[in-house]
């Protein structure tokens, strides 16, 4: 999951962002409002996350953007105002949802999930593949009933290739799906992740190396 923060406050931008990335979220950060256009105009974003009262372009603004383009990422508004008529002027603006601060990051973390299942085609609440199985709720992953001890970008990559449902997904995919802008395009670490992930799934092996396609479930 590709998720965008916009909060003009940078230590609560930052914390949230950790908070998303422990979840395994490939999370960039911005400041303001004009930012957050530019960025949201080349990366396909799953969730902006972008708080209402931004300095430059506001909130509001990028929000009725955004909600403009097609295809566009879903929009989880954040305010300092929890009135009634807050929520309904950012749901008319086309906010998908709404979270008044302060907030708790659980809650926050469920409603990303929520929306990003909105933004995807339709999958199982559970992903199964043989005798693998995977809960993205949970945040459970295990094989022939035995859990296995993944790390969050390793739970990402088993995600995201169970999720393609048998489709080749090349590396590239990958690392713009389950990696945030600070990561090397020309690095190895895609591949470095698979080969770790690979013994921890156990025989017989379930992850493809398809040449010149990329890795497939």
């Amino acid at each position: 999951m590709r998720v965008l923060v916009v909060e003009d406050h940078a230590e609560l931008a930052h914390s949230v962002a950790r908070v998303l990335r422990r979840e395994g979220m490939a999370v960039d950060v911005v400041l303001d409002g004009a930012d957050a256009l530019e960025r949201a105009a080349v990366v396909d974003y799953d969730v902006v996350v972008l708080d209402r009262d931004l300095p430059g372009v506001p909130g509001d603004e990028v929000c009725r953007r955004l909600a403009e383009r097609p295809a566009h990422a879903r929009v989880l508004m954040l305010t300092a105002s929890g009135t009634i008529a807050a929520r309904v002027a950012g749901f008319g603006l086309g906010a998908d949802d709404y979270l008044p601060k302060p907030f708790a990051y659980a809650e926050l973390v469920a409603r990303i999930r929520a929306l990003a299942r909105r933004s995807q085609a339709a999958l199982p609440p559970v992903l199964v593949r043989g005798d693998l199985s995977l809960d993205p709720a949970q945040r459970v992953a295990s094989r022939a009933g035995a859990r296995l001890a993944l790390t969050p970008k390793e739970f990402a990559v088993l995600e995201y290739l169970l999720g393609a449902q048998g489709r080749v997904v090349p590396a590239e995919e990958l690392l713009e799906r389950v990696w945030d802008e600070a990561t090397d395009p020309f690095t190895t670490t895609v591949k470095a992740t698979i080969n770790r992930l690979r013994p921890k799934l156990g025989p017989p092996p379930l992850i493809e190396t398809v040449p010149r396609g990329g890795y497939r479930i």
